[in-house]
Order: C-alpha cells, then sequence, then structure tokens
C-alpha cells in the first residue's frame, strides 16, 4: 500500500544506510557525552547521560540493529527523543537533514526478520531509498 505523507522527518545515517524519524517525536539533537555504562543490561543500552539534571537512557542504533560498533567521530550524535513520556537517546553515525517525502511504502514483508519491525515504511529520495523507524519496536522488547 502507498500513503501519501507530508510529515517532517529527520534523516540520520549508520554506515552508508539512511533512517529517518518524524520530527515530532524528536525532543532534540546533541553532540557525543560521556556514558555511564549500567551492568547487567542488554548489549544494546550503552548506558546514561545527565542532560541539563535528567538522566536518560542512551541506546546504540548500530548495536540495536546488530551491526559492528564503531568509534564515535565529531559527526557522531545522540538524538534525543520522546518515547512513552520518557526521554530516550539514540546514538546515530550523523544527522542529515529535514525531509520529506512524497510517498511512503510500507517496507518488505520477510516473516522471520526481526529488524523488519524496526521500520514503518520506506520513503523515496532523489539519492534512493530511506528506511522510517518504527521507536515503538526499537525501543520496546
Amino acid at each position: 500500500m502507498i500513503t501519501t505523507h507530508q510529515n517532517q522527518y529527520i534523516e540520520v545515517g549508520i554506515g552508508s544506510e539512511q533512517y529517518a524519524l518524524r520530527i515530532d517525536e524528536i525532543h532534540e539533537i546533541i553532540k557525543m557525552q560521556v556514558i555511564t555504562c549500567i551492568p547487567n543490561t542488554r548489549s544494546y543500552i550503552k548506558g546514561v547521560i545527565n542532560l541539563r539534571g535528567k538522566i536518560i537512557s542512551i541506546i546504540s542504533l548500530r548495536a540495536r540493529f546488530d551491526l559492528m560498533e564503531e568509534d564515535y567521530n565529531k559527526q557522531t550524535r545522540i538524538v534525543v527523543v520522546n518515547f512513552m513520556g520518557e526521554m530516550v537517546g539514540i546514538i546515530v553515525d550523523r544527522v542529515n537533514q529535514v525531509t520529506s517525502f512524497s510517498n511512503i511504502q510500507e517496507p518488505p514483508d520477510h516473516s522471520g526478520n526481526k529488524q523488519n519491525a524496526y521500520f514503518s515504511g520506506v520513503g523515496h529520495t532523489e539519492v534512493g531509498l530511506v528506511f522510517i523507524l518504527n521507536l515503538t519496536n526499537i525501543l520496546q522488547e
């Protein structure tokens, strides 16, 4: 099914792939900070940071997608999102731009592949496809 949306998205990158988050899900985008590790947590939960007096959990999108971790660099960002009344930080390799999609298609159905549940759709741009992230499925387990 093809749907037409004119919502705005923030396009982020992990490696050579492009992903997008709805702009209304984002609280703010910050530079990398020192993360305090939490013992005995899932591998994709990197720890917590203190963001202006509020402690927020930080996850790695690379680890969540079972990709190899890479060293952080000056383009690495934490995208702070609003999720179920809490703020959660998501580490991405880079933040590219604000964009909108003229049409969004459902992601391909590959039954049994849990990673497909991480996407709510696929947007088209002049340079390629952008997977739209489903925060609920990424942040809940």
